[in-house]
């Protein structure tokens, strides 16, 4: 019987969720609901937590005539997004099946009672619309989390409108919150909608929940959507808890967002009590969306890219009036808008360190590279695709203005580079020349001087990118290996890695370079040896970064250390309250061990652990516009597919000593570009397929066989361990 909201079975359709599991203190099986853009709107804009926050809505109690036993036979099948199962009472059994409509916006749980359970039924309770940072300053007693001065949104009311009853919470800034759900001959259809400045939410969740009761084909278009989901890419490894724990992230992925729907944030659409109701961008958001792309499901990653397209005015309002004319940014946490107002760096500030768990705040000097960095996301999405509209209408813009923002404070310094003043980087302190920054902004001007030339523009500021790509200031380091910026070294525990995007994921320094291998591995063995602080996206921070190394091995051992610290039976996490970045960083961390692109050189199987001695993959991306597939059996590459849906050429480095080269069934030599690596000339919808001299391959796609299974959710196979305190 799950008992809490990381035990229990999830359900989404990438804007609404939801949650079942057993609440004790009601004595009810519950199903929480949830939808991703319901938020406060409050003006003017004070604080994110209070102001912006994620809301409330409500639950579901099933509610029995015995009393439940404890007794349940339940499974998420991640194939139909179906929930099916039993809860036995002492008095009879309620059988249950329940989804998350995959395209509209209904929750559907059929259910059927036998025995002695005749009259169960699904009773509803409002939640009050308060921000849950509030709540939880309240109800924990931490009053650095309780806003004096905040107004209580008005209370929700209950009402019926013919078949349906309403759950409806208005707002103090206008708009609210409709919940409608009909209940009848064993099954519940419930919707939510959110309508601000408007109040249409009420008609709508009602025509939601109409339509959908008298739609006949409603479960069947529900599967169809995931049925055509999961084909985009697979993979097989020997390791079944690892594997498991993959194509869970795949499942909740799709849960959790789509092109067209709210990007995620901290929570997704299964809000829960939290301090962090909202999105934080200086790691949470960028590490979510990275699975996307590699695992060829890039059009969920279209809500990242609508989402800074459409608020591309707010980016600039978010910065002071005197730059608005060239620049945009945002500060660490926004809603659904982007509405983060920043100050700007001011030379002088001192350097500043911060306890490796507080964020910057009051004095502290703004954190400047949290907009490029969610631009870097788009722009591997754009590298996958080769979508030039991505790159014409959306990072193109949205990259010139933050890097004109940093040209605001550059400075020539006495060594003839150019030094920025103090900046924050996140969650440790503030210093001039932060390796936050430097990173992001040496990838910036590449990336702009490169986009002008695909997209034919002659930009003025070309020169200025150049300049500032080349006279730029080294990256700090010590003895210990890369610092978090001038004067500020990393002496105490810290779970960002920040200091270290040049490595990973920006790969500007990287094991090809002659010294960096040294260099990379000094600094991600300080940054580990101090635990103290360390959380769930160290452990796979460190994993992606072993990978880049090309240390399969010690890869895995840093995700296996998510799995046994943090990771909760359904696969959530919780840092005080539940965000939901670090496992899907986890499924990120296996893509980069089976398949790198970078430096325009694509890698297949680059740092398979040596116990994965079979494993499979089909269709996953690579940068370039390429899908990429390859086979290892018996600790050898067996055979590497390639196909180019731009027409872009590549470099390709593999492990095969005399490879044979076929394209489209006709025989291509290589032409070599160095150790282990060769050039490839492949037009649009060629396919290039690689392998040992010798006879041709079985190139039959199976999954690799394995023993355990199903080490998630409770049963025999899970293991639920005491979880860290890892309060804030």
């Amino acid at each position: 019987m799950p008992k809490a909201w990381d035990e229990g079975p999830f359900l989404g359709n990438g804007m609404m969720g939801a949650m079942l599991y057993y609440d004790e203190n009601a004595g009810a099986i519950r199903i929480d609901l949830g939808r991703s853009d319901v938020q406060d709107h409050r003006t003017p804009l004070r604080s994110t937590g209070y102001d912006r926050a994620r809301l409330p809505i409500g639950h579901f109690l099933l509610r029995t005539d015995g009393r439940i036993t404890g007794r349940t036979a339940m499974r998420l099948k991640l194939h139909d997004a179906m929930l099916t199962g039993t809860v036995q009472t002492d008095r009879g059994i309620v059988a249950i099946r329940a989804y998350v409509h995959a395209d509209d916006m209904v929750l559907v749980v059929q259910f059927n009672a036998s025995g002695g359970e005749r009259n169960a039924r699904w009773e509803w309770v409002g939640e009050e619309a308060i921000s849950p940072r509030q709540k939880w300053g309240i109800d924990r007693k931490e009053p650095k989390r309780v806003d004096p001065n905040y107004r209580r949104n008005p209370k929700g009311a209950r009402a019926r409108d013919g078949k349906e009853e309403l759950w409806l919470q208005p707002l103090l800034s206008g708009g609210g919150t409709a919940t409608a759900w009909r209940q009848e001959g064993g099954k519940l259809i419930a919707s939510v909608m959110h309508d601000f400045p408007g109040d249409g939410a009420r008609e709508q969740a009602l025509d939601a929940v109409r339509r959908s009761a008298a739609d006949a084909s409603l479960e069947r278009r529900h599967m169809r959507w995931w049925h055509d989901y999961y084909p985009a890419s697979f993979l097989s490894i020997p390791d079944t808890q690892v594997e498991s724990f993959y194509w869970i992230q795949m499942y909740k992925l799709a849960s959790a967002t789509r092109g067209d729907r709210a990007y995620v944030d901290n929570q997704g659409p299964w809000l829960q009590p939290t301090a962090w109701p909202y999105a934080t961008w200086n790691l949470n958001v960028q590490l979510i969306y990275w699975p996307m792309i590699a695992s060829n499901r890039m059009h969920l990653a279209g809500s990242l890219i609508r989402t800074i397209h459409d608020n591309q005015q707010q980016l600039i309002d978010n910065v002071e009036l005197q730059y608005r004319s060239d620049s945009a940014s945002f500060g660490r946490s926004a809603g659904t808008v982007l509405e983060s107002p920043v100050k700007p760096p001011v030379a002088g500030t001192d350097v500043k360190l911060v306890d490796g768990l507080t964020s910057g705040g009051g004095g502290n000097p703004p954190e400047m590279g949290n907009l490029p960095w969610a631009l870097h996301d788009i722009w591997l999405v754009w590298r996958h695709s080769m979508d030039d509209a991505i790159l014409k209408n959306t990072l193109f813009p949205v990259l010139r203005r933050t890097t004109n923002y940093y040209r605001h404070f550059l400075t020539p310094g006495k060594d003839g580079r150019l030094h920025l003043p103090p900046t924050y980087s996140p969650e440790y302190g503030s210093a001039p020349d932060l390796n936050y920054d430097l990173a992001l902004l040496q990838w910036s001007c590449a990336a702009l001087i490169d986009a002008a030339e695909r997209l034919g523009i002659d930009d003025p500021l070309i020169p200025e990118w150049r300049r500032i790509r080349d006279e730029l200031a080294d990256y700090p380091k010590d003895a210990s290996g890369y610092m978090i910026g001038a004067g500020l070294p990393l002496k105490s525990s810290h779970r960002h890695y920040s200091h270290m995007l040049m490595i990973y994921p920006l790969y500007l320094v990287n094991r090809d370079q002659r010294g960096a291998r040294a260099l990379i591995e000094r600094s991600l063995a300080h940054w580990q040896s101090m635990p103290a602080m360390l959380r769930g996206y160290s452990s796979t921070g460190a994993s992606s970064i072993s990978a880049a190394l090309g240390k399969g091995d010690d890869a895995i051992a840093y995700l296996k250390s998510l799995f046994d610290e943090y990771l909760r039976p359904n696969t959530f996490y919780k840092e005080s309250g539940p965000v939901i970045e670090t496992p899907l960083s986890g499924a990120q961390s296996i893509h980069d061990m089976l398949l790198q692109s970078w430096g325009g050189v694509i890698r297949p199987l680059p740092a398979v652990p040596s116990t994965w001695q079979e494993c499979v993959f089909t269709d996953m991306s690579a940068q370039g516009g390429f899908l990429v597939s390859a086979r290892r059996q018996a600790g050898q590459t067996a055979w590497i597919r390639v196909e180019s849906r731009a027409g872009e050429p590549f470099v390709i480095e593999i492990d095969i000593a005399q490879p044979v080269a076929v394209v489209d069934g006709q025989s291509r030599p290589l032409e070599r570009a160095g150790a282990q690596q060769w050039r490839c000339h492949l037009a649009k919808g060629e396919t290039i397929l690689i392998y040992p001299s010798g006879a041709m391959p079985d190139m039959k796609i199976v999954p690799v066989q394995a023993g355990v299974m199903n080490s998630f959710g409770l049963n025999a196979n899970s293991r639920v361990r005491q979880q860290r305190d890892m309060s804030l």
